[in-house]
């Protein structure tokens, strides 16, 4: 699996773009471990200059859990090896399930002094986006063998369906009766 890494990726682009929306918010976060001032509230700020660190041994967890089944299609994370070094990740585990006790591993991603985003494609065997009800995000290793990690940021995507065919393809509404149609509620 060769994730998309460098500055050039950016989550922004499809939400505005109306692809996929954000779905860590509908999600409740916790860590395996992190410092004091150093945890889910820094991960996820969309502050790039903050981050989660995490404090004992490898592996380091990132639990994302649901309180429905959830379409989840990319996950965004943060790094910057020239800040972090050897806090960064080398090697991230994604591993999807309903709960701590049955947790499968659908991606398993390699990192090389990453800067930027890195973009994973979560898909299932029939390469489509998974349903699930938590994602745990595993931090096997990391650049010189270091113990802690940093994070930055993450982003969890889910694609928004029924967007293949826009209104605005159709023309211009001018009438009332036809604006009336223009948007469902």
């Amino acid at each position: 699996m060769n994730p998309k890494t460098g500055g050039d990726e950016n989550p922004s682009v499809e939400e505005r773009a109306g692809v996929v929306r954000e779905v860590g918010s509908n999600a409740v976060w916790s860590l395996s471990s992190c410092k004091p001032g150093f945890g889910v509230e820094q991960l996820r700020d969309n502050c790039m200059d903050t981050y989660w660190q995490s404090d004992g041994t490898l592996p380091h967890l990132v639990n994302i859990q649901f309180q429905r089944k959830t379409t989840v299609n990319q996950i965004y994370i943060y790094t910057d090896y020239k800040l972090d070094e050897s806090y960064t990740p080398s090697r991230i585990s994604i591993r999807s399930g309903t709960h701590f006790n049955d947790l499968q591993e659908v991606e398993v991603i390699d990192l090389c002094e990453p800067t930027g985003w890195v973009v994973i494609p979560i898909r299932d065997i029939r390469d489509k986006a998974i349903r699930t009800f938590m994602i745990q995000i595993a931090v096997i290793s990391n650049h010189q063998n270091g113990r802690d990690t940093h994070m930055r940021q993450i982003r969890i995507h889910s694609p928004i369906e029924g967007r293949n065919c826009p209104i605005e393809n159709y023309g211009n509404f001018s009438s009332v009766q036809f604006l009336q149609y223009s948007t469902i509620r």
